[in-house]
Parts: structure tokens; sequence; C-alpha cells
């Protein structure tokens, strides 16, 4: 029988490597959209189904409909995990789903503050499936969140100090789902899911210049300065606050542990800072 996977977040970063390694071992997937627009954006092979996390319960249960499984990502808007993704849980249990895979964050069953690890609890004491991914500082942060600056002024701008970061690819992320999600022996597991290397920011601008053929510098900026620079960007003060928490946990060398998770889930062995840098040079070319 063919897995079926509603996917949410299909057409983000991590919900899109996650439908096209599913569809690469035979799977069918349903990815979440909220309109034609979103649904125009799907990566081929998957089908769109409707969907919104502020469904009433009874359209929770339409969207998941003819699936046997779920990837969940909280979107970076929603705060309140109760009442919006607690019952997207309830309505995969009331439809006998045998596995939900969630898109947690590293370090979260020591960070008792965030959404991901409300959402982990509410798994465990609702008896759901579940598997939870817990993956380190995404390497597409720095093409991505920090694009511009790379682009624009060859510089690595973020309060990082000395410390290092084993960074993860998203793509690797998306493999690991897809193996979890269509292989036994995953459920109530949870996994750390890191690079192989860990990088100063030095380190991740002496290979930035080799990649793009430019310097580009790590000053490394204090705290306030990166701050302040977010406020003169306009950024509002809940993201300032939670950028301000992300790199002082980054300076704890919290992130710094690498290890070898995604080569073993997958068989493959996790991508380098090198080789994603080659892969996404376009990102910071002028």
């Amino acid at each position: 029988m063919t897995t079926s996977v509603l996917v949410t977040g299909a057409t983000g970063t991590v919900g899109d490597a996650v439908t096209e390694f599913l569809l690469e071992r035979g799977a069918s997937v349903l990815g979440a959209v909220r309109n034609a627009d979103d649904a125009a954006h799907l990566r081929k092979g998957a089908k769109a189904r409707h969907f919104d996390f502020s469904m009433s319960p009874s359209e929770l249960d339409q969207a998941l409909e003819g699936c046997d499984r779920l990837f969940l990502m909280r979107p970076p808007a929603i705060a309140d995990v109760q009442k919006y993704l607690f019952p997207v849980i309830d309505a995969a249990q009331r439809r006998g789903i045998k596995q939900i895979v969630f898109l947690s964050l590293q370090g979260v069953q020591q960070n008792r503050k965030t959404p991901h690890y409300a959402v982990e609890q509410y798994l465990k004491s609702a008896g759901a499936p579940y598997t939870s991914l817990r993956p380190n500082f995404f390497m597409q942060n720095l093409s991505t969140t920090h694009a511009a600056e790379i682009r624009d002024d060859d510089d690595v701008f973020v309060p990082a100090g000395r410390s290092f970061t084993a960074f993860i690819d998203a793509r690797d992320i998306g493999r690991v789902a897809a193996a979890v999600l269509t292989e036994p022996g995953h459920i109530t597991q949870a996994y750390t899911l890191s690079g192989e290397q860990s990088l100063t920011y030095r380190n991740v601008a002496s290979i930035l210049s080799d990649v793009l053929g430019r310097s580009i510098h790590y000053r490394r900026p204090s705290e306030t300065e990166y701050l302040s620079r977010l406020r003169t960007q306009g950024k509002p003060e809940d993201y300032i606050a939670v950028q301000k928490m992300i790199y002082r946990i980054v300076r704890f060398n919290i992130s710094a542990f690498p290890n070898r998770t995604v080569r073993r889930l997958t068989g493959h062995p996790a991508t380098t800072f090198r080789e994603f840098a080659t892969r996404e040079k376009g990102a910071w070319q002028k």
C-alpha cells in the first residue's frame, strides 16, 4: 500500500524538500495549501489539498481524508500552538493517522518556553504516534535571512562571537523526514539533526570567500550592534527578541555539536557547508 502524506508548509524550504524526497521514495504527497496561488508553487507530482491552521474540526478531518501520515511544522507567525496546532493533532488522532512527523527545534527539551516544546509535550500526552525532528541551525539562514549583507556588504553580520555551529542543510532534513515517514521503527523517537562539521562563522566566511571568489568577512559584531541594526531595518520587537535568544544560545555553543544522524537515517552523509555554498552561490553573487 502506498504511503500517503499530508505535508504542511509544502511550498517552503523544508516542506518542498520533504515533498521531493517522499516522491522519490514513491509516496503519495498531498501538499497543504491555502489557495490556488500556493498550489501553483507545489513541486510537480504533489497534489494540492486545501488546508489552513484556522480550520474547524470538521474541515481538518476533511483535509486529512485519504492520508495515513502527516508532516507537521509550525508556521513562524503562529505562537499560540494550543489554538492552532493542537486541533490538527486531535484531528489526526480522530482520523487514525499512523504517524505525525513534527519539525521541532534542537535543544527543545531544555527550552520549555518555545512553542515547539508545547507541541512535543502535547503529542506525547495525546498518545499520538509521533516522531520529532530537532534540527540545528539551517544553512539556508545564510542564503535567505542574511543573504543581503553577504551579497551587498561582503559581511556575515551575526553576534555569534567565536562559537561553533554544526549547520544542517534543509534538504537533509527533507531527506530524513522522507526516510522516517516511509520506513518502520521511528514512532516515539526524537532525532537531533546536525551537520557532520562544526564551524565558526569565521570558517563560514572563509568558505564563502573561496566559493564566491571575493573576500567575505566576519567581524564578530556585538549583540547590541546586531539588535540595533534589526531595529533600524524596522523589524518587530518580537522578532528581535527571538533573534536575541537564538544568538545567545549560539554563543553558549549549544549548537556546536556535530552528529551523524542524517547519515544513519538516510544512508547519505550530511551536506557540508562548502557543498551547500557551491550549490546556492547565486544567493550571494552581485
